[in-house]
């Protein structure tokens, strides 16, 4: 696998490697010149079946891609799928190396935050609470629904460049401000910096274990705050990775999972449709990038990136082992359980298990208070080092 897959940032230095399958933007594809008989196959939004193409490729294979493709690029998804040592990595410029450049301005303290795949609104909370950030913008958040996300959050005195096209034809870099962003009509193929005195929106608050009210779910079935808390915790979420929640109901662990560890990539695999839905809506409404994946696990899992972290809510043993044989070494379980014998099972495969017993404060009638007992959860979490 060594040096098999040769990742070229463009604008290239040198001459495309001769392979006979190119992979990239379809924009990148039909300007590359490539010779005849070359098999491409277009980067469109799923990477799965690109990956796929790769792995069944038998000789060397090129991917192409903007700039520096180990920078919020595609060097990440081709490391995890195929490992690091078989990349050879070529970068060019990054598009915030060469807005800078353009801009006559360091970078080093500045703080770059992407919009592609992500939730806008917190692309531009977190760019707004810095005094220097660069925001990588696509077709689907263009510059001008940033401008929009930042109108109620940012403040006057917030300087906008807006650097398109960077080293291409008819490259642009136009000064403005935060309305006039909002209000223009930019090339969705921009950098966007901004430029303040000082954070002009309070930082993000780090909390967890919202109140079950705040997701929409059906006859109870959510994970209860106390219980979720417990079990983010036993997750010992990383920056980056890759998180599945088994049996998400109503998707409450992997919202707030996306929510304390927004680099991760999650992923909630529901087998009933309308649970689908509710997980779909809880996540927009909390602003969460979760990839809803319908289907019952553990069929539905096969085609998953293999997990850093995993939360089963639902399942049974079966689908608690085949978790186990995709984790990645190093990774983390945590499952909850209703039945101590299935808990206890649990606990021989992953090593640890604790019971929640959990009483909440229920006003009486004549204003007195008393504790009304939930049926108590099994939380067993490993594996054990």
């Amino acid at each position: 696998m060594a040096e098999r897959i040769i990742v070229v940032g463009l604008p290239a230095t040198s001459p495309l490697p001769a392979t006979r399958l190119v992979v990239g933007g379809r924009r990148h594809l039909d300007d590359a010149g490539l010779a005849p008989g070359v098999r491409t196959v277009a980067i469109a939004g799923d990477l799965a079946p690109v990956l796929a193409a790769i792995a069944a490729e038998a000789g060397p294979v090129c991917v192409l891609a903007s700039g520096d493709p180990g920078f919020f690029g595609i060097v990440r998804a081709l490391a995890a799928r195929f490992g690091p040592d078989a990349l050879d990595v070529r970068p060019a410029a990054s598009s915030v190396t060469l807005a800078f450049a353009r801009l006559g301005l360091p970078w080093d303290d500045a703080t770059v935050v992407s919009a592609h795949g992500r939730p806008l609104a917190d692309a531009a909370r977190v760019a707004a609470g810095v005094p220097k950030a660069a925001v990588l913008v696509s077709p689907d958040n263009p510059p001008e629904a940033l401008g929009k996300e930042l109108l109620a959050i940012a403040g006057d005195g917030v300087r906008v460049a807006v650097c398109s096209r960077l080293g291409l034809d008819g490259e642009t870099v136009t000064w403005t401000d935060v309305p006039g962003l909002a209000a223009g009509t930019w090339d969705p193929l921009s950098v966007v910096v901004m430029l303040g005195d000082h954070p002009v929106a309070p930082a993000a608050q780090l909390t967890w274990g919202r109140p079950d009210a705040a997701f929409a779910h059906r006859a109870g079935m959510v994970t209860k705050a106390e219980v979720r808390a417990a079990a983010l915790g036993r997750l010992e979420l990383p920056g980056t990775g890759v998180l599945w929640d088994v049996g998400a109901g109503s998707g409450s662990v992997a919202i707030e999972a996306a929510l304390i560890a927004p680099a991760m990539r999650v992923y909630a695999i529901e087998r009933r449709a309308d649970d689908a839905e509710r997980i779909e809506a809880n996540a927009a409404a909390l602003g969460a990038a979760v990839t809803v994946v319908r289907g019952e696990a553990p069929a539905s899992l096969g085609a998953l990136p293999r997990p850093d972290r995993a939360f089963v809510g639902g399942g049974g043993l079966g689908v608690l082992d085949a978790v186990l044989a995709r984790l990645h070494p190093g990774g983390r379980v945590v499952a909850t359980f209703a039945a101590l014998d299935r808990a206890a099972a649990a606990a021989d495969r992953l090593g640890h298990i604790v019971q929640i017993n959990l009483s909440r404060g229920e006003r009486l009638p004549d204003g007195g208070l008393r504790l009304a007992a939930d049926n108590p959860v099994f939380l067993a979490w490993g594996p054990r080092p």
